[in-house]
């Protein structure tokens, strides 16, 4: 497998799980909202409704970092990064992604596969009348870390090609992203077409 398509394999994999995890935004939409009828309405509220939230939303954030990685939409100093030549913003990528979000990453897969073991072998449940099972909550979270380990080897792997080359090598976008640009672009009339394009292009995760 040579460097490109594995970039675009991680890249693929990332969104495929970012976007698969997503739905979780409409189960968790939809338990609030009967919840909330439930309880105004009926006076009948569900002791566990709080903690299966906050594991939905837990999930959801964790599973997400990858696609995002992927997509470039961490935030950062743009202010000064958005100035720098290719080459210059992959040396302080590479740089930060050795100091801070390898042993980060790691550190947090390791620890998150502790914590599932110890829960898993006490059958770990909620405190609450209703309780539920914590340990498969738990194992999203080495989970999530080594997707995002993935995804960040992909962008180290990017950062040296960037330094070798000069240029950043094309990412696998989101294309819905780009899609929503244009459509909104296409009904202003106060933007020429250059700066359309040119947001167009950065909205497909071109850095610059």
């Amino acid at each position: 497998m040579n460097g490109t398509k594995f970039l675009h394999t991680a890249d693929l994999i990332s969104t495929l799980i970012g976007k698969a995890f997503a739905w979780l935004i409409v189960a968790l939409m939809l338990t609030v909202c009967v919840e909330v009828f439930k309880r105004y309405l009926l006076n009948a509220p569900t002791a566990w409704i709080y903690d299966a939230n906050n594991m939905m939303y837990g999930t959801l954030f964790m599973m997400g970092g990858a696609y995002t990685l992927a997509q470039g939409g961490h935030v950062r100093g743009d202010f000064l990064y958005g100035s720098m030549r290719p080459r210059q913003q992959a040396a302080l990528d590479l740089l930060l992604y050795f100091v801070f979000f390898l042993p980060g990453i790691l550190a947090l897969t390791w620890a998150g596969w502790t914590y599932f073991q110890d829960s898993l072998g006490m059958h770990e449940q909620t405190f609450n009348a209703t309780p539920l099972p914590l340990y498969p909550f738990k194992f999203i979270i080495p989970t999530a870390g080594a997707i995002v380990l993935m995804q960040g080897v992909a962008e180290i792997i990017r950062c040296v090609v960037c330094l070798k080359t000069g240029e950043w090598p094309d990412r696998l976008t989101d294309a819905e992203e780009a899609d929503v640009v244009a459509q909104q672009l296409a009904a202003s009339e106060y933007v020429d077409e250059e700066s359309k394009q040119l947001a167009i292009e950065k909205s497909k995760g071109m850095k610059g």
